[in-house]
């Protein structure tokens, strides 16, 4: 007789997590929103909506679709005080006068992510990241997580205990796929986003030095599926720089790049700007742009050693130049010594 696999779905999950109770259910209510807008993708719309979004992309009717959900479904949480989508100018009060203090909680999301990407029928994504309070990067982030809408529907999470994934069944449920996701020292995969041409020479001696090692390239124009592959592939890097044309890069550091920083720290890897670790940074504005590269360990250390091989080498010109001005200040002070001493 065989026997029956016993199988962990996400409440049952986060259940024996040790988080706030109000929290699993935020994540819960988060997990049944994905499945609205996975319904609505497989409705096949694909038509422009004639709209343009805060950051002047063009808007399909599915982005205003998922975002609306999100926003009627997050006004009817009482967990949530505040939400900050990429589809709006500005952040949107939820709260409702008789949620009192349960509402303590604030959302950023990215309820679409590579919508442009439907139409050939690639994967595409939704984006969130909780904090308690304001948005203030690491010291606010209590959870994170991406749905990735593709061959199957998968959820990501993060609430500061690892990283762990969650697969929909037939049933509608998602059930643990993996759990403790961890990340390998490195990777063989690259991701580089962004047009060649537009690459820094820092950055473009970065890449140079991936395919000198046989890095395989692996890039849809999807950030949601190009991450999971290097998360669940488990070391890599994925890159959207600093332009020549666009110094701050194209994705945001609200709605895409904390989120998913978060959830690869919690896995082992790793997510910097270039220099400083994207969760360090506090948001200055809503739609904040920011250079990126998600990765594990060595790719990482290499990339830091690329991007600032240049501004080493202008310290060191400038060391250089103090150490020979000082020289020549002892010189100088020697033989005035000597003069005195005659």
């Amino acid at each position: 007789m065989m026997q029956r696999m016993i199988t962990t779905d996400l409440r049952i999950f986060l259940a024996k997590s040790n988080i706030d109770l109000n929290l699993r259910r935020l994540i819960s209510y988060i997990a049944i929103t994905s499945k609205y807008i996975s319904s609505k993708i497989h409705e096949a719309n694909r038509k422009f909506a004639g709209t343009t979004n805060f950051s002047g992309e063009e808007q399909l009717e599915l982005d205003k679709a998922a975002d609306e959900i999100f926003i009627q479904r997050m006004k009817h949480c009482p967990y949530v005080k505040e939400m900050a989508s990429e589809e709006q100018d500005e952040t949107i009060n939820v709260i409702l006068p008789e949620q009192g203090e349960e509402a303590v909680y604030s959302i950023s999301v990215d309820p679409l992510d590579g919508s442009s990407l439907v139409d050939v029928n690639l994967a595409v994504g939704t984006i969130v990241g909780i904090h308690y309070g304001q948005f203030l990067g690491r010291t606010s982030m209590v959870a994170a997580m991406y749905i990735l809408y593709g061959p199957l529907t998968t959820l990501v999470l993060t609430t500061g205990q690892g990283t762990h994934e969650f697969v929909l069944n037939p049933e509608g449920e998602f059930i643990l796929g993996e759990e403790n996701i961890k990340m390998k020292e490195q990777g063989k995969i690259y991701a580089p986003g962004g047009l060649k041409e537009k690459w820094t020479k820092e950055h473009a001696q970065y890449i140079g030095e991936l395919e000198k090692e046989k890095y395989k390239l692996r890039y849809s124009g999807g950030l949601v599926p190009d991450f999971n592959q290097i998360l669940l592939k488990k070391g890599g890097i994925f890159t959207y720089p600093a332009l020549i044309d666009a110094p701050n890069g194209k994705l945001r550091l609200l709605f895409e790049l904390q989120p998913m920083a978060f959830i690869i720290e919690q896995a082992g890897g790793f997510a910097i700007n270039g220099k400083a670790d994207i969760l360090d940074i506090i948001p200055n504005s809503l739609h904040q742009r920011c250079p990126v590269y998600f990765g594990s360990q060595y790719e990482i250390e290499l990339a830091k050693k690329c991007l600032n091989e240049k501004e080493e080498s202008i310290n060191n010109k400038e060391k250089l130049r103090e150490e020979e001005l000082n020289n020549v200040e002892t010189k100088k002070e020697i033989y005035e010594v000597m003069i005195e001493e005659n």
